[in-house]
């Protein structure tokens, strides 16, 4: 049990038990779905007719205090699955009876707590009275398994620590987390729109975010043709036969939009890019001597996400993947993989990201090919990794349903973690659409193609740079990254003169002649977060310098234009 009680899950999952009791005394008509713990605290689905307000979160907090103070213990109780049955029947529980009807052992655990039973696997702590510290902090619906077309249930998220200190530094976390919420910045700021007119999901770029999104696409392309990659393009539709070659159909037809009839035929909307870029391959026979092929596209692909789990940039229905695939001998795998995780490192170190987590991702249960080519391509993950000396986790069962991966997940600011690379080695999609290469003899064999992307989407990384720079980008990302402000009418033509050499120097500058007072002009570039401000006054076009402020308050005083190019410059070289 002291084991139990240092775990912060269990810990969660007795809170969970403890706000489903609140809840259930205060509302004695309300459902019990499930109450599991998550990565940041816990969950509890209710079925109830009218929503949760936050005054009703408070009430609730206050039995939970009420029950926790009474110290009631937390007692496990093993009985047959017909009597779980009835008890939960005659309670009129019909999610705690649907999910009894599941189970195959012949006995279910319940745990009590006062005249409170759930059912439940457990384990928990002693007593109600362990829990100190918690706080529910949201509601927000979810379908009943995740259904849109099973019942609308409210979810209640909360969280608990056994500190004080913890939960304080967590609350205030999440705070900070609002202010950098990106759907927020990109609205202040001009970046993107979201439009239930065009469709939930779809991403509309404006200018500032479009400019910054080319700077990123700009940057990525330059940095693969040094690594040795050629670009593709394939279309966005094809027929409904390829998907079922590639498998897509038989494994991932739940995330892929409903087939579209052209001319008697069923075409489908991309889900993925590498079925295309075999068709690629195949256009004709390659040798021995082609390989490694490494062919890359920031191609666009369309997935079915249910509308319940849309969020700003972070989960989308239509997002640009920067997709590669690099087609290679069995005895090129390793050193293609390690290649890959060095390329990977120095993507997400130059977009200003140094800490991650790496997962390496076994066969799921549901899988296609065979244990062999799942372990000789498992293997060659796990020697890349140990070779690029990146520590890992083995994530049991998570691959993908044709290969094994490594996922490189990235820690922003706020140490929070985020899913973005992908290696994933896969010898079915080659041998169900026969990749072949010839060999010094003229024999054929089949070729091994690795799947990976670097940043995962154009979508979700912009969302990630906007909270992790709470929109203040560096100066190589900025929008704007220089804005000229005058003092008086009479320093426009200077102004204007500043400018062409900005642009002249490929740096993206705009100037302020608005006649309004200095410091409302200052205001507004720094509401802009514009990294550079340079301030022209009489003084100034006399001695053809600039003063120069930057966004956060520090003045560089004055300089010459020639010397503030140099700088500019030299600052977006580096990536700062």
């Amino acid at each position: 049990m002291k084991e139990e009680q240092g775990d912060i899950s269990v810990l969660r999952h007795s809170c969970a038990h403890i706000m489903a009791q609140a809840v259930t005394e205060i509302y004695p008509e309300v459902k019990l779905a499930i109450g599991p713990a998550i990565e940041e605290g816990f969950y509890y689905d209710f079925d109830k007719e009218t929503p949760f307000t936050p005054q009703d979160l408070e009430i609730i907090s206050s039995k939970m205090k009420e029950i926790i103070a009474m110290d009631l213990p937390f007692v496990k109780q093993e009985i047959k699955k017909e009597e779980a049955l009835k008890f939960f029947k005659e309670k009129k529980e019909i999610y705690k009876v649907e999910i009894i009807e599941e189970i195959k052992e012949e006995k279910v655990s319940l745990y009590k707590q006062g005249s409170f039973v759930d059912l439940c696997r457990g384990p928990h702590l002693q007593s109600t009275e362990k829990v100190k510290h918690f706080k529910l902090l949201s509601v927000a619906g979810a379908y009943w398994r995740g259904n849109e077309k099973r019942q609308m249930l409210q979810r209640i998220y909360a969280t608990a620590f056994f500190d004080r200190k913890e939960l304080a530094k967590y609350l205030l976390s999440l705070e900070e987390a609002k202010k950098r919420d990106h759907r927020k910045i990109g609205k202040d700021l001009d970046l993107f729109s979201i439009h239930e007119e065009g469709g939930p999901g779809l991403i509309y770029w404006h200018p500032k975010g479009f400019m910054i999104r080319d700077i990123i696409e700009t940057f990525w392309k330059k940095e693969h043709f040094k690594a040795g990659y050629q670009m593709l393009s394939i279309p966005h539709l094809a027929k409904i036969d390829l998907w079922k070659t590639s498998g897509h159909w038989d494994f991932y037809k739940e995330n892929m939009y409903s087939p579209i009839d052209i001319e008697g035929q069923q075409y489908i909307i991309k889900p993925m890019n590498c079925p295309g870029h075999i068709l690629i391959y195949k256009t004709k026979l390659r040798s021995y001597r082609d390989l490694p092929i490494r062919w890359a596209e920031l191609g666009t692909v369309y997935r079915y996400e249910r509308s319940g789990v849309l969020h700003g940039l972070m989960r989308v229905r239509g997002f640009t993947q920067d997709d590669a695939h690099i087609f290679c001998r069995e005895d090129q795998l390793e050193e293609e993989i390690i290649s890959v995780i060095e390329f990977v490192l120095f993507i997400l170190k130059s977009f200003g990201f140094n800490d991650f987590e790496v997962f390496l991702s076994t066969r799921p249960p549901k899988y296609v090919g065979t244990v062999e080519e799942w372990d000789k391509a498992t293997e060659a993950l796990k020697k890349a990794l140990e070779k690029v000396g990146l520590a890992y986790q083995v994530d049991p069962g998570e691959g993908v349903f044709y290969g094994p991966k490594v996922d490189i997940k990235i820690k922003d600011c706020l140490k929070r973690s985020w899913q973005c690379s992908t290696v994933q080695v896969d010898f079915n999609l080659p041998e169900r659409f026969d990749v072949k290469y010839r060999d010094k003899e003229g024999g054929e064999h089949t070729a091994v193609m690795i799947h990976r992307a670097l940043m995962g989407s154009l979508e979700r990384f912009f969302g990630i740079l906007i909270e992790h720079y709470a929109g203040a980008f560096p100066l190589w990302l900025a929008p704007e990254q220089v804005r000229i402000i005058t003092i008086t009418n009479n320093q426009e033509e200077y102004a204007k003169g500043i400018l062409k050499d900005l642009k002249e120097a490929d740096i993206r500058a705009e100037v302020d002649l608005e006649n309004e007072k200095l410091g409302y002009k200052i205001r507004q570039a720094q509401m802009q977060k514009i990294p550079y401000m340079l301030v022209l006054g009489q003084k100034e076009a006399e001695s053809q310098t600039v003063t120069v402020r930057k966004k956060s308050g520090e003045n560089l005083g004055q300089l010459k234009i020639t010397d503030l190019i140099s700088r500019l410059q030299q600052e977006i070289k580096e990536k700062k």
